[in-house]
């Protein structure tokens, strides 16, 4: 474990550099202890693939003092048994008005269309962390088949549910927004609503599962969101 300042109130602890469960769970247990304390000195913490980066009150902690109660904080945290992770069923229209990309991929993988649905619907995925836009969740887990690289010129507008890939990733976009990724597919589901509590329908370390649905069922899905 490494902690590194990562500006005046922040700090970054660093667990190693690969994408595995194993690092991962290390980076839940320090959050969830963390959480447990309720230290009113820590404003935010914002997990990702293998580093945690907490947020501070330079005026109530220091640098210092914060990494000892971290490598405190570190030594207890071992255990993540009690922590269950929720599973989240995803439904996801794979149509060729919603997978933009889905034929190049499939060409480029020498797969068909119907191969690359059935992959991308076949495992378990875990939530890394949550970046980019509200609630865009990271996603690892995707089969190596499927792995493609984001395109070098981003399309200026992805729709909200739209599902994509980008390297070892899958991700779904919360919102409207600019994006890269390889469009495979959308989700009839809001992934984020403000009004909600809390706001992002995944979190960090959810496991969610993908079901294809045909158009039809997408449809009638979007009506009731």
């Amino acid at each position: 474990m490494r902690i590194i300042p990562a500006s005046d109130s922040s700090l970054l602890v660093e667990f190693g550099t690969d994408i595995s469960p194993h690092l991962h769970g290390r980076v839940m247990a320090m959050f969830l202890a963390l959480e447990e304390r309720c230290d009113p000195r820590i404003r935010n913490l914002h997990p990702g693939y293998a580093s945690l980066l907490i947020d501070f009150d330079p005026l109530q902690v220091s640098h210092e003092e914060l990494a000892t109660i971290l490598e405190q904080t570190a030594a207890d945290a071992h255990d993540t048994g009690h922590f269950v992770a929720r599973m989240v069923t995803i439904p996801v229209c794979y149509d060729a008005e919603f997978g933009l990309d889905l034929m190049e991929l499939a060409q480029s993988a020498k797969l068909t269309a119907e191969q690359i649905v059935r992959l991308h619907s076949s495992p378990l995925y875990r939530v890394y962390f949550l970046g980019f836009s509200p609630g865009f969740a990271y996603l690892g887990g995707l089969p190596e088949r499927l792995h493609a690289p984001r395109f070098a010129t981003p399309r200026k507008s992805v729709a909200a549910g739209s599902v994509g890939i980008a390297g070892s990733q899958t991700g779904i976009y919360p919102v409207d927004s600019p994006g890269g990724w390889r469009i495979i597919g959308r989700t009839p589901m809001r992934m984020f609503s403000p009004e909600a509590t809390p706001p992002t329908r995944l979190q960090p370390s959810d496991l969610v599962k993908f079901l294809p649905i045909d158009r039809a069922t997408f449809e009638e899905m979007s009506r009731e969101q």
